[in-house]
């Protein structure tokens, strides 16, 4: 797992050292039915922007924080993408090009 993971980080993937964040940043949110979006936006990989739409299930019901903090809600995403449109090539034909990506989050609403 650490060579697998360090393998990511190195200049043949990710190339974490000149690139060290992912970004997504929104542009465009619209419903795709109960508890479903459909969320556009630009997701910034390898120094390259691309946009993409993430298909989010939001179906949760947010509970009281069990911390007393505010309201806690979670919710999850998926899209995939071309590796290849952010540079990433290496090892093509052993790793797949289309690359799924999955999101789970937990957004909470502070106490009033």
């Amino acid at each position: 797992v650490q060579m697998r993971d360090n393998d990511l980080r190195s200049p043949h993937f990710f190339e974490v050292e000149k690139y060290p964040t992912i970004t997504f940043k929104s542009t465009r949110a619209e419903s795709a039915g109960t508890g479903k979006l459909k969320v556009t936006g630009d997701l910034t990989i390898h120094g390259v922007t691309k946009q993409v739409v993430l298909d989010v299930d939001a179906s949760s019901q947010p509970i009281n924080d069990p911390m007393g903090k505010g309201l806690r809600m979670g919710a999850s995403a998926t899209t995939s993408v071309d590796r290849r449109d952010f540079g990433i090539t290496y090892m093509q034909g052993i790793v797949a090009d289309e690359i799924q990506i999955t999101l789970d989050v937990e957004m909470t609403r502070p106490a009033k």
